[in-house]
């Protein structure tokens, strides 16, 4: 496929996005888990490029392979703790926003695990990644050529 329009025609929307990313990397919501939930909302929205992205972005911080295999079958696969399944089940909620809103059941589901500043920052997670996604598969942005400066990253704060 090749590209249609370039994100960068709108700079102003463009920073405003990367800043939203800039707010979560700062966020109360562990790296790992956002890149996790990054990385199941783009699967359900058929985002090709952002699940490239996170998916070597969570490698790069060291995340397993079978977790990230296993990511479409969460709740049949052990490999998640409890807190990572309550995220889970929201970003899902969340992102199949039209199939019953948010249900309450999720919300009792979710709350045990999340304070309520991590609730608000895992909220802003999966509102932003579905944003990406939907601008990614509308300007179709290239697909593969994604590398991770993620180990680099983490290096230099060790």
């Amino acid at each position: 496929m090749q590209p249609r329009i370039s994100l960068q025609a709108a700079p102003g929307g463009y920073h405003a996005m990367l800043g939203l990313e800039k707010y979560l990397h700062e966020s109360s919501v562990e790296e790992s888990l956002l890149l996790l939930l990054k990385v199941r909302a783009s699967q359900i929205n058929g985002c090709a490029y952002c699940i490239d992205m996170h998916w070597k972005d969570s490698r790069a911080l060291g995340e397993t392979e079978q977790r990230l295999y296993g990511l479409d079958a969460w709740r049949e696969s052990p490999y998640y703790s409890e807190r990572e399944r309550a995220a889970l089940a929201w970003t899902e909620a969340l992102t199949l926003i039209n199939e019953g809103h948010v249900p309450d059941s999720v919300y009792e589901e979710v709350k045990p695990y999340f304070s309520e500043k991590e609730l608000a920052d895992l909220t802003l997670a999966v509102a932003t990644i579905n944003a990406w996604n939907r601008l990614a598969i509308a300007s179709r942005t290239e697909v593969g050529k994604y590398q991770s400066t993620k180990r680099e990253q983490a290096q230099k704060v060790a």
